[in-house]
Order: structure tokens, then C-alpha cells, then sequence
């Protein structure tokens, strides 16, 4: 099974359809409520829930997931186009790592087959069609939450052996990649000692030239040497403390050291400022915690509200 330890917990919503197509009369006997093994909706509803709790039981790359919430509703279809026969619509909510469509899909398709076995003794004409994907919500694949084309961000790694060129700089290589990943530009990528002076020129310098995001890494422990937090606190404008909140739980949850961490992010003008750890695993999953919708705050620090 894929590996989904790297995404966050987020509310994920699902909608699906699909279609039993059977003959107009025996549509007049589902309305009748005529059928020889009685009603077809309340057995046909039990068998679509069940279905979409056992989904990782069926299918194998499935993680268990929590199912929030489950609707199943029906429509008769005896008026549009050629078309005869019941439609089945399925949604559902889910709080989780990973998005719950095959469980609205498999609960759809458990649905239709049950239908299906209800009205087969009456009618052989049966067909199960149109089963689709309508909708999904949540997690980083959601449209509204995505960066706007032409994003930019600047990348600062804050590092005294890095500086000298006594190592080689890894995290600030993950944070590009990682930024590039979901469409953000990369507008700078600079190194300096890990020094409150150096560190504020830098930065100043790309809020000058408006770039909205600047992303830190190193600097953010415990060290005597470790200075980003205190020069970035000294001129940001604005806190917030809801990022690091975020990359402090999503980070507890995978070391303890995480708690050693002093991250700090805040806003100068138009422009966001994130301290990341040093570290490699640090940086991927701080960053891993707020992409992507930290890149919502452009348009909150340009006045465009929350929505």
C-alpha cells in the first residue's frame, strides 16, 4: 500500500452516480412497490453502506478509513431522454490522510448490483451504467486550496558549515523540490551564515522586490549558533502562530524532537516568512504540514479576505 504518512488530516468529501437501466414496466412495478422480493430501495441502501465499510477489505492499494458520514439517495429516471430506471447518488465525509471516493464508488456499484439482483427475476433487460466520480474534496489534490499559477517563493538556508562550503546544502534542495512540486516558481535560492544581520538583509531584500513567500531552513534550534528564530522575530510585523502550531503537531507526531524546534513565522508587508528546521526530514515534513494551503495568506495579506 502506498505510503500516506506524508499527508495531512483533512476533511475529504466524495459524490458519486450510476444508473440501472431496466424496462418501463417494470419501473412501474419499483413504484408500485410490486417487486417479488420487496422494496428495493431500503435493501439495496443497507447493502451500498456496507460495502463502502468493507472497501479495503476489497481492494487492495485501499487504506481503512473512517467514514464520517454516508448518504444514499435514488432517483426515477422515466422522463429523461430514452432513458428508464433508477439513479443512484452517493456522497460522504471523511477527517483522514486520504480521500474516500472508492468508498462512495464501491457503495454506488454494491448499490446497483443489489438492484440489479432484485429486479433480474422480472426483467432481463437489466443494465448497470454510468458509475462516475462526481465530485472530491480535501487534501492537497484540492483545486482550492492550490497556489495560483506564477507563485513565487524564496528559499533561504541559514547555515554557518553550509556558508564556508563544509557541507552540502540538502534542505534547502528538498524545499525547492518540494515547492516546484505543487507550481511554485522558485525566485532565489541564497545561503548565508547563520547571522542575524546577514539573515534580515536577505530577507528585506526579497520583500522589497515583493516576493510573497520566503521560506527559511536552519537556525531553529537550540544551538548557541542557532539564530534565525530571533533575527526573523526581530522584523516581522505580524505573527503567525497558527503555521507553526501546525508543523509543531504534524512533526510531534513523528519524532519527540520535534519539540525542540523553535519555529517561528510572521509576515513582513505582502510577504510570508516560515522558518523550517535544518534538518532534512525537518524541512520535508514541516513543509509537508502547510502545503498547500499556507499559500492562501497572499491573498489575506493583500486584503482578499479568507475565502
Amino acid at each position: 500500500m502506498k505510503d500516506i504518512t506524508g499527508k495531512q488530516i483533512s476533511l475529504r468529501t466524495a459524490q458519486a452516480m450510476g444508473k440501472v437501466l431496466c424496462s418501463l414496466e417494470t419501473l412501474e412495478r419499483i413504484k408500485d412497490n410490486s417487486i417479488p422480493k420487496g422494496n428495493i430501495f431500503d435493501l439495496s441502501k443497507a447493502s451500498g453502506l456496507l460495502a463502502s465499510k468493507n472497501t479495503a477489505n476489497l481492494i487492495p492499494h485501499c487504506h481503512p478509513i473512517s467514514i464520517d458520514s454516508l448518504d444514499i439517495d435514488f432517483e426515477l429516471m422515466d422522463e429523461e431522454k430514452d432513458e428508464k430506471g433508477v439513479l443512484i447518488k452517493v456522497s460522504g465525509k471523511s477527517i483522514g490522510r486520504t480521500g474516500m471516493e472508492m468508498e462512495v464508488l464501491t457503495a454506488v456499484s454494491i448499490t446497483a448490483l443489489t438492484i440489479y439482483d432484485l429486479l433480474k427475476p422480472i426483467d432481463k433487460e437489466i443494465e448497470i451504467t454510468g458509475i462516475k466520480l462526481l465530485e472530491k474534496t480535501g487534501g492537497k489534490s484540492d483545486k482550492r486550496y492550490q497556489p495560483k499559477a506564477g507563485t513565487k517563493a524564496a528559499v533561504l538556508v541559514c547555515s554557518d558549515s553550509t556558508a564556508a562550503g563544509k557541507r552540502e546544502d540538502k534542505s534547502g534542495v528538498i524545499i525547492q523540490k518540494m515547492l516546484r512540486e505543487i507550481g511554485v516558481d522558485i525566485a532565489d535560492y541564497q545561503i548565508v551564515p547563520d547571522e542575524g544581520d546577514k539573515i534580515q538583509k536577505q530577507i528585506k531584500s526579497w520583500v522589497d522586490k515583493d516576493i510573497p513567500f520566503i521560506f527559511t531552513s536552519g537556525g531553529t534550534g537550540l544551538g548557541p549558533r542557532d539564530h534565525t528564530v530571533e533575527a526573523v522575530k526581530e522584523i516581522i510585523e505580524r505573527d503567525a502562530d497558527g503555521i507553526t502550531e501546525v508543523i509543531r503537531t504534524y512533526g510531534n507526531m513523528r519524532t519527540p524532537f520535534a519539540m525542540l524546534s523553535r519555529a517561528i513565522a510572521g509576515s513582513i508587508s505582502g510577504t510570508l516568512i516560515i522558518t523550517l528546521p535544518g534538518s532534512s526530514n525537518g524541512a520535508r515534513e514541516s513543509l509537508e504540514a502547510i502545503i498547500p494551503g499556507v499559500f492562501h495568506a497572499r491573498k489575506m495579506l493583500k486584503g482578499g479576505g479568507h475565502s
